[in-house]
């Protein structure tokens, strides 16, 4: 064994090439993005097949055509990603597996990054699947191929719930050999198995549910569960609130029993054991209280008087992040012992001033907002989308965000309800591939009398500018197909489709002024690169400066560049200038002109 310094999705990644996965699919999304962009160099050193899909759901179906050949498979998400894969995901359960194949969805506690705060454990239990929760970067890589093998021996595809503070922590991680020549068996054909009719869902459901006592018995000698008999007070926690609890007993210096839970379903032994040995028991998770659930179901069979403290009873959050304070008090309130103040950040955030999100210095999004609500006004509706562009609500072009490609859907609904006032919804490029076509096809297909902007900056910026199919590069760097939106529209029945340049502001605001006359459907598409990649590149454009024309109007600043300050009734223009030159546009006075290079 060897050791390295390796973030946790790092880990994730390492467990995935030491178990022999062949193919490895996903969509990105933090946190769990890294997994794949960390694979991605080793995909023809060790004939590895990584690929960022368009979605979750054609990640999952990819991996799992892998693992009907006997190949091992993983399909990497976020948890909301889940949602568009628990289509197959439930079936699956069904079909079951051949090589093993283990699906992980990285939880984000708090939403970091995230529209809500889901329990992918719920989906575990929902599937009667094994669910495996690490506590850290170690963890996260010995049960990454604890999981392979436990699927191949039960058949079934095994979820890995990794949460944002495991996939984004880093530590010393234990590592193993690499085996580089991957056996790649073929398929077989067994219909009665693979092919989901009723008639044959009917029996493999039964089949299913015989496995469950297999999968309790494999659980319940698995690593990942510790049992410390002491007192009669104890502790049961899992994942990285495991971690918390075992140094807050320490620190406390208390003689409280603890168990630490990895695995879902829970063992039954460990449980049963530690319920009749203590009086009261805190339960420590975060999100839903799935562990604490199942605890009191146990206790009705083995302690029907023990005392069970937890989310039900307000001594641990529901929602949001747990940390070492928070645990430590609720262990020292079941222990009647002081409570201790956690560090406050209050004073530190009234001496800095705020900084909320923002899109970047001359991100053609915020151009593209711009002229969005010059053509169509105040008044109009502007549903939107999951993405960097979203950064842009405080522009007045933002009334909605539900989820991935529900911004062309809900604009039509909203036509659809009578509403007569000018819509004009707003889509990323990648997030208009992963789930948005769909919604273009409807609102052609029904009529819908919408504006629909395409965002297009050739890459998923927000989680970390991984290409997608418009990009022309896959997600190990080989050039590709690159498929062009606009054809894609008017294939889908949109007739007016026109694409602008957002840094062209007059011309882009014209555009947007005829898609707002056309009765139908129309579609614009913003095309400008992302920023970022363009500095990337290597492409740099002369700054800007603010002459002595400027009045003090303020209407640069109001356009929310952060390159854009004012200053003793006077607008200048920062070193975070990128040289788009949108603001020069905006100008009444003249008062902005490009730096002349000398």
């Amino acid at each position: 064994m060897m050791r390295e310094y390796l973030l946790g999705n790092a880990a994730i990644a390492r467990g995935i090439l030491e178990a022999g996965a062949s193919v490895v699919t996903s969509y990105p999304g933090t946190p769990a993005s890294e997994i794949v962009e960390t694979l991605a160099p080793f995909t023809k050193k060790y004939d590895l097949h990584v690929e960022w899909s368009v979605n979750e759901k054609v990640a999952l179906e990819v991996a799992i055509g892998a693992s009907w050949t006997g190949t091992r498979a993983a399909a990497v998400m976020k948890h909301v990603g889940l949602n568009v894969a628990a289509d197959p995901f439930m079936t699956l359960a069904y079909t079951g597996v051949r090589g093993g194949l283990v699906v992980i969805s990285s939880d984000d506690p708090f939403c970091h990054s995230s529209q809500n705060e889901q329990d992918s454990r719920r989906y575990a239990q929902f599937a009667c699947i094994p669910c495996i929760d690490p506590a850290d970067p170690q963890e996260a890589r010995d049960m990454t191929i604890y999981a392979f093998e436990l699927s191949e021996e039960l058949e079934l595809p095994v979820l890995l719930r990794p949460t944002t503070r495991v996939s984004h922590a880093r530590a010393d991680v234990e590592v193993g050999e690499i085996e580089e020549n991957r056996v790649k068996p073929g398929f077989l054909r067994n219909p009665v198995r693979w092919v989901a009719l009723p008639a044959h869902a009917r029996p493999r459901h039964s089949v299913l549910l015989e496995k469950q006592d297999a999968i309790k018995a494999a659980l319940e000698k698995s690593p990942w569960n510790r049992l410390v008999l002491r007192g009669e007070l104890g502790v049961i926690a899992s994942g990285i609130s495991g971690l918390y609890a075992e140094e807050a007993i320490k620190q406390l210096d208390v003689d409280i029993s603890i168990l630490r839970i990895g695995t879902f379903p829970p063992p039954e032994g460990l449980c049963s054991e530690f319920i009749m040995h203590v009086s009261k028991v805190m339960v420590i998770e975060e999100l839903e209280p799935v562990l604490e659930e199942y605890v009191e179901r146990a206790a009705r069979e083995h302690n029907p008087d023990l005392d069970i403290l937890g989310k039900r009873t307000g001594h641990i959050p529901r929602e949001g992040e747990l940390d070492p304070y928070i645990v430590r008090n609720a262990i020292a309130n079941m222990a009647d012992l002081p409570l201790v103040e956690s560090p406050s950040l209050r004073e530190a955030s009234e001496i800095l001033p705020p900084r909320p999100p923002a899109l970047c210095p001359g991100c053609g999004h915020r151009a593209a907002y711009y002229a969005m609500r010059e053509a169509f006004g105040k008044d109009a509706i502007f549903p939107s989308d999951i993405g960097c562009y979203t950064l842009a609500v405080d522009m007045g072009t933002i009334d909605t965000c539900l989820c991935m490609g529900a911004s062309i859907t809900l604009a039509s609904g909203i036509r659809f309800s009578g509403e007569e006032r000018d819509i004009c919804c707003s889509i990323g490029d990648s997030t208009f591939l992963h789930t948005g076509l769909p919604g273009l096809l409807n609102a052609a297909y029904n009529k819908a009398r919408i504006t629909i902007a395409i965002l297009d900056n050739s890459t998923t910026a927000m989680t970390g500018h991984q290409p997608h199919p418009g990009t022309g590069v896959t997600a190990s760097g080989d050039k590709t197909k690159a498929v062009s939106l606009a054809s894609l529209a008017k294939a889908l029945g949109a007739d007016f489709v026109e694409t602008a340049d957002p840094y062209d502001l007059k011309a882009t605001i014209e555009t947007f002024k005829r898609a707002r006359d056309y009765h139908g459907l129309a579609v614009v598409i913003t095309k400008q690169v992302c920023v970022i990649n363009e500095r990337r590149a290597g492409i740099k454009r002369n700054p800007f400066m603010v002459n002595e024309n400027c009045t003090g109007c303020r209407e640069c600043v109001e356009f929310g560049c952060p390159a854009i300050e004012f200053e003793e009734d006077c607008a200048r223009i920062n070193s975070l200038c990128t040289g788009c030159g949108v603001c020069a546009q905006i100008c009444p006075s003249e008062a902005i002109e490009v730096v002349k290079v000398k």
